[in-house]
């Protein structure tokens, strides 16, 4: 099977501006993205898709594989359908480009999932969100599952209700991580999709498969990465990486 990951890069970021350009120890964010998920077993081609020429002669600079897309596309989704649609791939992985502590084993167990279910569609890694600050913070989203590990629902508020009140850790929580891996077919079915009801409310795009009736099958992982959204969470990225702080 042929299976290419793709990493969207949007320069208007709407909270921290060119972030993918973001300097850490010597090196774009986007470097950092790249390098680790080219560690992937799985990947048979990385490619950066990017809207802005400043991201595009960056990425040559430390030689990947690039590509300018359109400025209009929405989401990352779009970004990475124009460059795959005529591109001879089975299996497309969405990595973010936002998350430079990303592990090349999450990569992989999310190509496995696909490769080993013929029916699964779309898969996408969940961790046991063990921080009860986390969650009522709406940048982290919850997610619930069914016994097979479909998700029923992904929220920025907290789910499941604790209706009776019981203690943090009484209660099984589960925090989902932005990375997908769909078939190339039904990605490009995913991306014509209008957008959905819920997806509007919440702002999370990974509700319109839901409720189009498709399945996302979650794997759980206990490693823990990190979106870099603002200029705190960047800050508190360069501080761990110097070892001042623990992760976590």
């Amino acid at each position: 099977m042929k299976i290419v990951g793709v990493i969207p890069a949007r320069y208007e970021s709407t909270r921290l501006k060119a972030k993918v350009l973001a300097d850490i120890n010597g090196k774009p964010m986007i470097q950092h993205v790249y390098e680790r998920a080219k560690a992937s077993r799985q990947l048979s081609d990385l490619i950066i898709a990017c809207d802005d020429e400043r991201i595009f002669e960056k990425a040559k600079e430390f030689a990947a594989k690039v590509v300018l897309t359109s400025k209009l596309h929405s989401s990352g989704s779009d970004r990475i359908a124009e460059v795959i649609k005529n591109l001879d791939v089975d299996i497309v992985v969405n990595i973010q480009g936002d998350e430079p502590l990303i592990q090349a084993s999450i990569i992989d167990s999310l190509v496995k999932a696909l490769k080993n279910d013929p029916q699964c569609v779309m898969s996408t890694p969940i961790r046991i969100l063990k921080d009860e600050r986390n969650l009522t913070d709406p940048n982290v989203v919850k997610v619930v599952i069914d016994k097979n590990k479909y998700a029923l629902f992904f929220s920025r508020s907290i789910i499941p209700f604790n209706r009776d009140q019981k203690k943090f850790t009484e209660i099984l929580y589960y925090q989902h991580l932005g990375l997908y891996a769909y078939r190339k077919d039904f990605l490009l079915s995913f991306v014509n999709l209008p957008k959905s009801y819920l997806e509007k409310t919440e702002q999370l795009e990974q509700l319109r498969v839901l409720e189009a009736g498709y399945k996302i099958k979650t794997v759980l992982t206990d490693i823990e990465t990190m979106s870099i959204d603002t200029q705190e969470d960047l800050d508190r990225l360069k501080k761990l990486l110097k070892g001042n702080l623990k992760h976590g």
